[in-house]
């Protein structure tokens, strides 16, 4: 039902329409980093970015002062350390969080999970006293347990509205879409492979019955494709050897992400984009599933639709390592 709805839409200057007015602001915490660098960029040429507001540790006015120069209507401003942070995010339309230490050869996102938990933690409880209104997207890792905390400091400053927080899967999504266009010849461009459930290993269930234009493969092939998107990020991690985790097909994916929520803000219909929500479709709290965004977030969750019997094993072996993740990050936000 969703398959031809989800698409990646390629963040250029040429590819938005600037028929209806456009003036947000976007905030981008962990702007200096690997992911929140070439994320900025393409922020940058989104014409409806009227406001980009960059905030890190450090070295963020250099990178503001780098974009700032590219010819496009937005503009930009950095923020370095946490004095600076509630500035940074006042009033923003949009905030995307990259912010976080990245993943190393042998290292879990569970591994990851002390540091980056105190990082958004901190972030939303600045989002909730100086941008209450905003749509939360979270790139940091591990999702499945950041997007709860997130929510939890937002109930405790009495600022939570569920329709406005995500975590970000959209690059489950865009890998499906290249892996199974390899796989079958395809142009990935024509190719739309919703993906469900969460953001880290047998959470990740692509549902490749769903598939448009429809495609088949031997079982032992789905199991290795199925595999493979959901390992994909520690097929980069490995690739670049100690230097980092996936950080431009991140940010790639985190503009395409931001720009659907943008397009809905704007009043545009039809906007479909995945993302892990708070949800009731499954056993799981959280769950990723395609969503109708609009001018509030999340105007209707469009739900797990249709699954063969091999995806459903999927989901049953999904749901325990998710109330597991989520649970452990509601614990850290409530101690």
């Amino acid at each position: 039902m969703f398959s031809r709805l989800v698409r990646p839409t390629l963040v250029s200057a040429r590819n938005f329409s600037t028929s209806k007015q456009n003036n947000f602001k976007v905030a981008v915490a962990g702007a200096s980093g690997g992911i929140g660098q070439p994320l900025s960029l393409l922020l940058k040429i989104n014409p409806l970015v009227t406001e980009l507001s960059l905030y890190d540790i450090v070295h963020t006015p250099g990178v503001a002062a780098d974009l700032s120069h590219i010819e496009t209507v937005g503009k930009v401003k950095g923020y370095n350390g946490p004095e600076n942070l509630l500035e940074a995010l006042r009033n923003a339309d949009v905030i995307i969080i990259p912010a976080g230490v990245p993943r190393k050869p042998g290292m879990t996102r569970d591994d990851l999970f002390n540091t980056n938990a105190g990082i958004v933690r901190d972030l939303a409880k600045a989002a909730a006293e100086v941008a209450p209104k905003a749509l939360i997207g979270i790139i940091t890792n591990p999702v499945n347990s950041t997007v709860p905390i997130a929510c939890e400091v937002l109930k405790q400053a009495g600022k939570f509205d569920p329709k406005r927080v995500f975590g970000v899967t959209s690059l489950d999504i865009v890998r499906a879409n290249t892996f199974i266009a390899d796989g079958k010849g395809l142009n990935p461009k024509d190719v739309s492979i919703p993906v469900i459930g969460g953001h880290s290993g047998v959470t990740i269930i692509p549902l490749i019955s769903r598939a448009t234009p429809s495609v088949s493969f031997p079982e032992d092939q789905l199991k290795a494709l199925t595999t493979r998107i959901q390992e994909a990020g520690t097929e980069v991690v490995k690739a670049k050897a100690g230097a980092g985790s996936a950080t431009l097909s991140m940010a790639y994916a985190g503009a395409r992400f931001a720009n659907s929520l943008l397009r809905g803000l704007k009043g545009e219909s039809n906007v479909i984009e995945p993302a892990y929500v708070v949800s009731d479709v499954t056993e799981s709290e959280y769950f990723s599933t395609p969503l109708l965004l609009g001018k509030n977030g999340i105007e209707k969750n469009l739900g797990l639709g249709k699954l063969s019997d091999y995806e459903q094993q999927l989901l049953k072996a999904a749901i325990p390592e998710l109330k597991k993740n989520i649970k452990a990050g509601v614990d850290f936000a409530k101690k």
